[in-house]
Parts: structure tokens; C-alpha cells; sequence
């Protein structure tokens, strides 16, 4: 890396680590170490078959890839499971620009299955800036064929629009990236309107698109017509008013080193090179991603690349395995937190349920506001039956 590029990345960076002293100070003051957690894990993943280094991969290709890894988020799901005894899954984020309508079945039985609830993922304003009304339609007609033709996303009761959690391909949400990969100033206004629950692009660092607001739960604070809008937040909290907008979901962004020397920025990243080591957990929880004033529910929002074949086994094959069922033993063992591996769904309700002072088990509030369409289809199905 040249100098200038050096001094420019350092400039992208400078806001939330000039923020990062403070955080880290918060998470410490709202801490409660004699107090027993509940370990909320949510895994985003960026889920592309067809990706490859050298572009999207033929249609049969897609398939093979995607057949194997059904096979082993079965395997895995079946061998790791949470204290409440739910498998671990990914929730499955699918890129509406690549919408495939047989590979979009074979994740509406991984669903039903219980191996990952299926979500929006969009890279668009990628070789030119997009507009406004392309990206409502692109949008709206994803979210559409998911309700209506596969059964996914979910609803609140008594309303029809249907929900998504969103990421944003990359990384550059509300046009954050310097006006590249996006180009719409007023994405995070039409992400609501089109009915997007949460986002959980974040954290982004070392890319320009990381914002100042690092672990936490939030709200945007600034004009959703504006780019960059969730530089500014306004936190959840017990009893807090919620805004007409999108709630943002961020992972972990901490400092560590390798051998007390070489630092490096632990992000949530599921990867082989941060490796499957159980003292990963230890700053995943010490980010203390938590809504305000429910301090025993800390929220660990992980992400991967489902289909980046080096990174495979430490995002859902053995070394996912080893890691998240040596996390459930050791907070069974210990008794000092209990594990709960949820959807990004399920986190946005029991994110909800904190926010309206609910408290005990959070387990008893994964299905608190949002509904899957495929359970309500289900039911109404057995009814006709």
C-alpha cells in the first residue's frame, strides 16, 4: 500500500476510531460481570453460488456448489445446537440481481428445515451509479416473488406488506462508499418504505463505508433522504419512542493482536484467517452490543460469505462446528451465559421485546413481532386440510 493510499484509508477510518476509546469505555461502564448473559448469535451471510473470482458461474455449477452445502449446514445444524436446542444456521441474505427461481426453492426447503431463514442482499450502482426508482422497483419485485411465489420473509400481524432484513452488496449502504457501488442518496428512506425491518451491513471497516457509530443497536439519526444517514444514531433502549425507520444491527469492531504485537480488527467476519478459536468469543462479548438498559442480552451479529471456499469450514463446516458447540459448552459449563443462535428475524423481535421491557429467557421472543410467511402459509394450510 503506497502512502497516499495509506493517508486516505487513515482518513476514512479516523471517525470511528476516534470514537473507538469511548465505545470501548461504554461497553466496559454497562457491563455486569456478576450478572448471568444470554448470548444472542445471529450469522449474516452473504449467500452467492454463483459467486467466483473470474464472475457468476453457469446455472449447473450454482446448483452443485449449493447442493454440497446444503449437505453440510445439515450436517452442521444437526451436531450444534443452542441451549434452547435450535440448530445453528445462517440466515441465507440472497442477491436480488441474481434472482434464480430453483435455487431460490432449494432455500425455501433449507427454511422449512430449519437451516436458515432467507433474507435480501442487493450489489447494484455497481459499473454506473444507480437512481431512486430503479432501486424501488429492483426492490419491491424481489421482495415480492420471496413472499409471494417461495414463501419467505415475514409480516407483521394484521399487515400485508411483506418484511425484510437487508444487506447491502458492497458494503455501501445509503451511498456510504463514496458514491461507489450505490449511487441512491435516499436508500435508507426506500429501504423502509419498501418495507426493510433492519439492516445488518455493518461494521465495514477498513472501507470507506464504515460509519463513526460502531456496537451498537440503533436507529438513523440523520435525514433518510440524505446519504449516510446511520452516521448519526439514535440507540435503542428500554422504552424508547421507535422512528419511522430501518433498525441497524452491528457486529463487533474491536482491536486485537496475534502474539501480543501484530493488531488486527476483529469484525465478526466467520473466516480462516481470524480462525475458529473460542478466544474469538471474548471480544465478540466485550463489544457489548446491547439495548440499553437490558444489559443481560448481548447481541452478536456475525457475517460470512457462505460460498468462499477457503473460509467454508470456518463459516458453517468443522471449524463452525468446533467453535459454536465449544461456545454452548462453555456457557452451559460455566453457567455464566446461555447461547441462543437466532435469525436476524429473531433478533429484530427479541431486539423489540428489550425495547418494550420485556425480560427473562429471550427465547420467548423470537416470533414477538415479525412472523415468518412460511409458518403463517403452513398453518393455513393444515387449516384447509
Amino acid at each position: 500500500m503506497g502512502s497516499t493510499e495509506f493517508l486516505s484509508k487513515l482518513k476514512d477510518n479516523l471517525p470511528w476510531m476516534a470514537r473507538y476509546p469511548l465505545d470501548a469505555a461504554r461497553a466496559f461502564l454497562e457491563s455486569t460481570a456478576f450478572e448471568k448473559k444470554h448470548l444472542l448469535i445471529s450469522v449474516a451471510n452473504h449467500f452467492e453460488p454463483g459467486w467466483s473470482e473470474d464472475g457468476i458461474l453457469d446455472h449447473e455449477l450454482q446448483l452443485k456448489r449449493l447442493r454440497a452445502y446444503v449437505e453440510t449446514a445439515r450436517k452442521t445444524g444437526d451436531l450444534v445446537r443452542d441451549s434452547d436446542g435450535t440448530k445453528f444456521r445462517h440466515t441465507n441474505f440472497y442477491p436480488a440481481e441474481q434472482y434464480d427461481p430453483v435455487i431460490l426453492d432449494i432455500l425455501a426447503e433449507m427454511q422449512a428445515d430449519g437451516l436458515g431463514e432467507v433474507e435480501v442482499h442487493l450489489h447494484h450502482g455497481v459499473e454506473t451509479p444507480d437512481n431512486s426508482e430503479n432501486l424501488r422497483k429492483q426492490l419491491v419485485d424481489f421482495r415480492d416473488v420471496l413472499a409471494e411465489r417461495h414463501k419467505c420473509l415475514s409480516r407483521f400481524e394484521g399487515d400485508a406488506m411483506p418484511r425484510y432484513a437487508f444487506v447491502h452488496g458492497n458494503l455501501a449502504l445509503a451511498n456510504s462508499a463514496n458514491g461507489k457501488f450505490c449511487g441512491v442518496d435516499d436508500e435508507m428512506r426506500i429501504l423502509w418504505e419498501t418495507g426493510c425491518y433492519a439492516d445488518l451491513t455493518l461494521p465495514s471497516a477498513p472501507d470507506c463505508s464504515q460509519v463513526s457509530v460502531i456496537n451498537r443497536i440503533y436507529w438513523p439519526a440523520g435525514d433518510l433522504s440524505q446519504p449516510r444517514p446511520h452516521d448519526k444514531a439514535d440507540r435503542c433502549g428500554v422504552g424508547a419512542e421507535k422512528p419511522n425507520a430501518p433498525m441497524l444491527i452491528t457486529g463487533p469492531l474491536r482491536f486485537g493482536t496475534r502474539g501480543g504485537i501484530r493488531p488486527f480488527i476483529e469484525d465478526g467476519a466467520l473466516t480462516n484467517a481470524l480462525g475458529s478459536d473460542l478466544s474469538r468469543l471474548r471480544r465478540w462479548m466485550n463489544a457489548n452490543v446491547i439495548v440499553s438498559g437490558r444489559s443481560d442480552w448481548v447481541f452478536v451479529k456475525l457475517y460470512a460469505h457462505g460460498f468462499f471456499d477457503h473460509d467454508q469450514s470456518a463459516s458453517i463446516g468443522e471449524g463452525a462446528r468446533r467453535l459454536f458447540s465449544e461456545i454452548v459448552e462453555a456457557g452451559e459449563r460455566s453457567g455464566a451465559y446461555s447461547t441462543h443462535f437466532v435469525s436476524a428475524r429473531e433478533m429484530f423481535n427479541i431486539a423489540t421485546a428489550a425495547i418494550d421491557g420485556r425480560t427473562g429467557d429471550p427465547n420467548a421472543y423470537r416470533n414477538y413481532a415479525l412472523l415468518p410467511i412460511m409458518q403463517a402459509s403452513s398453518r393455513t394450510v393444515a387449516a384447509k386440510v
